[in-house]
């Protein structure tokens, strides 16, 4: 069969040689099925791909397999690594699923770039080298004045988001709550040490998908002043939006991964 024209919308993965940019052409068969074009040629090929869904990641092994017959080397860049926070089986049966995605991810690719991995682990599943870069710095840009500002993560593992947002921020103080999760929408959160009563407070976490997490530390908070949350991954799924509005949030920031 002969495969559609494809359109020339802006698909969810583009790709770039060394000596210029060009988006892939996308376009899907009465069956469904999609194709993916690229034009140009280099020796380095870069492959630009947020992995946000199934049929995103499908899209970036299409694009890799026609990039790397364009150019001599393909760099892969992941700015949100889709499936990163299932780096275990966590029921019997399961598939560790980041590990199935970074294989597959590996085999149209020479090295992997991703920014803030829910687990910094994952780059070890991939068959290529991989390494994890931290944006959380960029988040201190739109913060604006703040007045004794406190930087609180929701949890121990994103403490150190906390810490480098702080010092991009210059000034204020750096915590953590503890967390414990209950179910996929509810935790339970014990609160740090440091004092919020009138601080500006910015809850700080590499993603918020639901934003329950963010919503029990809020309640957490004892009399603060503003309450700010700011992300590397803004997925704000499920209702996240109204959820973090009505919990008291006055502001989100996130990168555009």
């Amino acid at each position: 069969m002969r495969p559609p024209t494809p359109s020339t919308r802006r698909p969810s993965a583009t790709w770039r040689t060394s000596r210029s940019s060009w988006w892939s052409a996308s376009g899907s068969s009465p069956d469904g099925e999609r194709l993916v074009r690229v034009r140009g040629s280099g020796d380095r090929a870069v492959v630009v791909a947020a992995t946000t869904s199934d049929r995103a990641h499908l899209e970036l092994l299409k694009l890799q397999d026609a990039a790397g017959q364009r150019a001599e080397e393909v760099l892969t860049v992941l700015p949100y690594m889709g499936y990163a926070r299932q780096d275990e089986a966590f029921t019997a049966g399961e598939p560790v699923s980041a590990r199935a995605v970074a294989r597959a991810v590996s085999t149209g690719t020479d090295r992997v770039l991703t920014v803030n991995p829910h687990e910094p682990t994952v780059c070890e599943f991939f068959d290529v080298p991989c390494r994890a870069v931290d944006a959380a710095a960029r988040l201190a840009e739109p913060l604006g004045e703040l007045s004794d500002p406190l930087f609180v993560s929701p949890d121990a593992g994103a403490a150190g988001l906390a810490e480098t947002l702080r010092d991009a921020y210059g000034a204020g103080e750096a915590d953590h709550f503890e967390k414990r999760r209950l179910s996929d929408t509810s935790v339970e959160i014990t609160p740090g040490d440091a004092a919020t009563a009138g601080r500006d407070v910015v809850l700080v976490d590499d993603i918020v998908a639901t934003g329950a997490s963010m919503r029990t530390a809020v309640e957490q908070l004892s009399d603060p002043g503003r309450v700010v949350v700011a992300c590397v991954h803004p997925l704000l799924s499920d209702g996240a939006r109204t959820r973090l509005a009505d919990a008291g949030v006055d502001a989100v920031y996130g990168t555009d991964t």
